[in-house]
């Protein structure tokens, strides 16, 4: 008697990178989860021919801002079928999860504790609330920046890991700590945070205190820090956007990460491919007195996002974020197109063994520097972002993998899917059975064509969704089908810390 299944996907290049899979077969769905793969006889009432085409699981993406229905269907676009806030998060965070349920969210989704937003109650500097968007959040509190550039007292630092401490129980996946923008914080503190990770089982999802090439206060002093931290206290530090921060320090950094990880200590890495970062202009970062000198950028190269305004010095930037300290902005700190030392500082990061790739992409704002939560598709055409939001797995590897062979597609594939899973599913379990294509796995799964697939957003057209995914689905539900959206499509679930 032969079976009968929900969906089979016939006849593609199956790959699975944790086993290392690589074969043409078929996959059944039935209800929710892969039943089976090999070469089948059942039928199924939808049957899909992949044939030349690579069919892999999901991609995982840990750092991304968007967070929206409109964020959501572009990263599909980008082969991604689980995308979650961990270096910023949320606070409260049984609000944000619950706010999140009530969107039709078409991809898996999940936050960790915001450190910097307990800081920032703790100073006094902002009240808590699940309906602000972590991004709108991260430029509140700007009149009075003693949060971001003081050390905490022992009260202080006390409510600060009790409000952390509370979002780890409501289930936040990890902890965001991005150390980069709160600066001032001492090390007393950071032991005291890295502690509650290292109780709870989670990593911390770190951006660096200290973007500067020069001491005191460099990139590299930062790392050093790092890693003395997950020395003394057990914590995972995770490093994010192990390109951005690095600036030009990129090749010592490498060396430093990689001796620690010789060592044994909890760390890891992720990157993205672009030599262009984003923020809010309020980020503090840039207002340091002599921040040419130290980061080798001058001020025209920080671009802002919702009118491509490029500034001037830092008083046509302190004349912005006192106008609007929420707004976006890009900031090309490398130009990997026309200088070949930074494409290759570049490289280093993105291929760094045991890495993964994370696109930090960004939220989709209006004109006026507000978050779009509209459902319209097409995104419309006066919506900015970044590139990295729409095209970032997909640029990756059809630069590293179809270009530029730098890497197999089976390596690639693991720093999209498996390398990342690893990072959290020792406090998220659940992520265990997204990031492997594997009878008894969710059916989180991509389907592409790696000859066409490419990224083709722009920093003038942000909003064009990649090509080459012909197929996504996420819970065995399609989000693309035969290279379109479905925009009924919500079978997007939360993704949380495990309950004791």
């Amino acid at each position: 008697m032969t079976e009968t299944y929900d969906i089979i996907l016939r006849n593609g290049r199956v790959m699975d990178p944790e086993t290392g899979l690589d074969r043409v077969c078929d996959v059944a769905i039935s209800a929710h989860k892969i039943a089976r793969i090999g070469h089948l006889e059942g039928s199924a009432a939808r049957e899909i021919d992949a044939t030349g085409l690579i069919v892999a699981p999901g991609f995982l993406d840990l750092h991304a801002h968007g967070q929206s229905v409109a964020a959501d269907r572009m990263q599909a676009f980008d082969g991604v079928t689980t995308t979650l806030e961990l270096e910023v998060g949320a606070l409260p965070v049984a609000g944000w999860y619950e706010r999140q349920a009530t969107l039709p969210r078409a991809l898996n989704y999940g936050t960790a504790a915001a450190w910097i937003f307990a800081r920032k109650v703790a100073f006094g500097a902002i009240e808590l609330d699940a309906d602000v968007h972590p991004i709108d959040q991260m430029g509140a509190g700007s009149e009075d920046m003693c949060w971001s550039t003081e050390a905490a007292d022992s009260q202080q630092t006390d409510e600060i890991v009790s409000l952390v401490r509370q979002g780890l129980d409501e289930g936040a996946i990890g902890i965001g700590l991005p150390n980069g923008y709160a600066p001032g914080a001492g090390v007393k503190e950071m032991a005291d945070i890295c502690d509650l990770a290292f109780q709870y089982g989670t990593p911390t999802f770190t951006h660096i205190a200290y973007l500067s090439n020069i001491d005191p206060k460099s990139s590299v002093d930062s790392y050093v820090r790092l890693i003395g931290l997950a020395g003394a206290t057990g914590a995972h530090m995770h490093i994010c956007h192990l390109n951005s921060t690095s600036l030009m320090d990129i090749e010592r950094v490498v060396e430093l990460v990689s001796k620690a990880q010789e060592q044994n200590l909890p760390i890891t890495t992720e990157a993205y491919p672009y030599g262009t970062g984003a923020t809010v202009v309020s980020a503090g970062f840039f207002m340091e007195p002599d921040f040419v000198r130290r980061t080798g950028s001058n001020y025209s190269n920080i671009e802002l996002i919702r009118n491509h305004h490029r500034f001037t010095g830092r008083d046509d930037m302190r004349r912005a974020r006192e106008a609007s300290p929420t707004d976006l902005v890009m900031w090309h700190f490398l130009d990997v197109d026309a200088n070949d030392e930074h494409r290759r500082l570049l490289d280093l990061s993105v291929t760094y063994p045991g890495g993964s790739i994370a696109s930090d992409a960004m939220p989709w704002i209006n004109e006026d520097g507000s978050i779009y939560e509209g459902l319209e598709w097409p995104l419309p055409d006066q919506l900015s972002a970044h590139p990295r939001s729409s095209g970032t797995f997909t640029r990756f590897l059809r630069e590293h993998v179809r270009e530029r062979r730098s890497m197999s597609l089976m390596d690639a594939l693991a720093k999209c899917t498996i390398l990342p899973g690893k990072v959290i599913e020792s406090c998220a379990p659940q992520i265990a059975k997204k990031v492997r294509l594997q009878e008894g796995c969710d059916a989180d799964i991509v389907v592409f064509d790696l000859e066409t697939l490419t990224d083709r957003a722009e920093f003038n057209a942000m909003n064009r969704p990649s090509e080459g995914v012909r197929q996504l689905l996420v819970n065995g539900q399609f989000v693309i089908l035969d290279g379109e959206l479905e925009t009924g499509a919500a079978p997007g679930q939360p993704i949380r810390r495990e309950m004791p």
